[in-house]
């Protein structure tokens, strides 16, 4: 029941937030502080597991819940856990709590109605990567993006109304495909079988037509790679990046993009395998472009909000690349980009948020020399602009090499496309550097500091910041047990896979460290590797 309790605390938690507030002016902040700290103590419950499929490689789900709920129509309530899901939780969590300290004293009305949307968008999001009843799955799917839509709608900036009808609009038309798609797929899977269920276990078993896989396929692809962003679908996000509030930012990045390449992994590649290999091409060609273009298009703002949204479709374009490279190396790579991504943008949303608490804008072209004024949000600045080019010894460069070395052995030419990207990120993220930090102090800035003093970042924000990049620093230096915990779910979504000709990809355990290598045909015979 730890998975239920989780999602209840986070949904009885932001309840309590908002009837809290008429009471107290603080009491939905710290209620919902509480609400995530419990949960994320349940959470930290899972480690035991953690450390034994990191040693065992045991690909069985380490926790389940099913409660039947509508059995009509073979609809239950079933959650589980298992290492792909444990990370994504983890990432939940953790910036759950992040952008609750780092917004600590921003939300100045409706305070406990925010807190409400706040902790109802982190339990939507909860279900999202636990449920395994494809309904279930998409009920919260949809509870995650109501809260989430508020949050834009009434906290956000000048053209927030505007940034949330076009979030609802491409994420409502992209959901309302995925329900088609899951409702197609369970009444073929009933017509050829006589069995009505959504549960993900029996429809991997379903026997599909390649005509009607191919099309169910693409209902889940379109409506994942909506959220993932990539190109086409992606003109969205910038906007909501720039009208929402600094937490909701953080949500976005941080969490929210994830869902879309977890249902990719979790869902599109197992249910569709046939499919999802003759797609991979288009589906690689969509990410090495996504990542060249986001890359541009961040080269061009002004916005620093609007930059830090555009590479999150250039970074988000790797992950895209790496799941349709369909090779474990490439797979491991995707998902350490979900982690490192998560925690290097949602620190510098935070960061811009700061500054623009700080001098009232987050305009480039009014900015300048800000390093004196504020030494240690410029220095911590600095660090996470480095982590999001991908400076070698930091999460980052590991989930961006992994991904363009297995993406090379399934197409050169489409990673070397995607290689550029890493120029570009150079290129927009030293080029806010210099604009934002170096340089001459900008006069357009007197108003906002003359007579005034501007503080820098507290200690409540440098701790929060500070966490981040240690852990960044971590994942660099030994991304060894992400890619353990991650590696039995991978393995199961590789299973009915064809490797490339001539080549297949082995795993070898080699007790608690695991390592992934290229070998011929004969290595199935090897006494020490499991061949996918």
């Amino acid at each position: 029941m730890t998975l239920l309790a989780i999602i209840i605390i986070l949904f009885v938690g932001g309840i309590l937030a908002w009837l809290a507030e008429k009471h107290l002016y603080e009491g939905g902040r710290l209620i919902s502080l509480v609400s995530l700290i419990i949960a994320s103590l349940l959470l930290i419950s899972y480690f035991p597991q953690a450390e034994s499929t990191a040693v065992t490689g045991d690909s069985q789900w380490w926790d389940n819940l099913l409660i039947s709920w509508i059995p009509r129509f073979g609809i239950s309530f079933h959650l589980a856990i298992d290492g792909l899901s444990f990370l994504m939780l983890m990432l939940t969590m953790g910036m759950g709590i992040f952008g609750l300290v780092m917004t600590w004293n921003d939300i100045t009305f409706r305070r406990g109605f925010f807190y409400f949307n706040y902790l109802w968008t982190l339990a939507g999001i909860v279900g999202v990567f636990t449920a395994i009843d494809l309904f279930l799955f998409f009920f919260f799917w949809e509870v995650m993006l109501i809260p989430m839509l508020l949050l834009i709608a009434v906290w956000g900036y000048e053209g927030r109304v505007y940034a949330a009808i076009k979030f609802f609009i491409f994420t409502q038309a992209s959901s309302l495909l995925m329900l088609i798609a899951i409702v197609a797929l369970a009444f073929i899977h009933y017509r050829n079988s006589g069995q009505l269920t959504f549960n993900y276990m029996d429809l991997l078993g379903a026997q599909l037509s390649a005509t009607a896989a191919y099309w169910l396929m693409l209902g889940f692809f379109i409506a994942f790679i909506v959220k993932l962003p990539a190109l086409p679908f992606h003109t969205w996000l910038p906007d909501a990046h720039t009208q929402a509030p600094t937490a909701g930012s953080i949500l976005l990045a941080a969490i929210l993009l994830k869902t879309g390449a977890y249902g990719l992994l979790r869902f599109t590649l197992p249910l569709f395998p046939e499919s999802s290999q003759a797609f991979a091409p288009v589906a690689m060609t969509i990410g090495a472009i996504s990542v060249v273009y986001g890359a541009s298009l961040a080269f061009a703002q002004k916005d620093m909000k609007r930059l830090v949204a555009y590479s999150s479709v250039s970074h988000m374009g790797f992950v895209l690349l790496g799941l349709y490279a369909l090779n474990t190396i490439a797979l491991q790579g995707a998902v350490m980009q979900m982690i490192a991504h998560g925690l290097s943008t949602a620190a510098l949303f935070a960061l811009v948020g700061a500054l623009q608490h700080r001098l009232h804008t987050r305009d480039m072209s009014q900015l300048g020399g800000v390093w004196p004024l504020l030494p240690k949000l410029s220095a911590v600045a600095l660090f996470f602009a480095i982590a999001s080019l991908g400076l070698p010894g930091l999460g980052n460069f590991v989930a961006e090499f992994l991904v363009l070395v297995g993406s090379f052995k399934a197409n050169h030419w489409l990673t070397v496309i995607a290689a550029i990207g890493l120029i570009g990120a150079a290129l927009y993220a030293l080029l806010m550097m210099q604009r934002v930090f170096f340089g001459k102090f900008n006069d357009k800035l007197k108003p906002a500091t003359e007579g005034k003093t501007v503080s820098d970042l507290s200690l409540r924000e440098i701790s929060a910041l500070l966490s981040l990049a240690v852990l960044l620093v971590i994942f660099g230096l030994r991304p060894q047990p992400i890619f353990d915990i991650a590696e039995p779910t991978i393995a199961k979504s590789m299973q009915k896979f064809q490797p490339p000709e001539n080549e297949e990809v082995v795993i070898e355990k080699t007790g608690p460290e695991t390592s992934a290598s290229l070998s011929s045909p004969t290595a199935k015979s090897a006494k020490t590797g499991t061949s996918l």
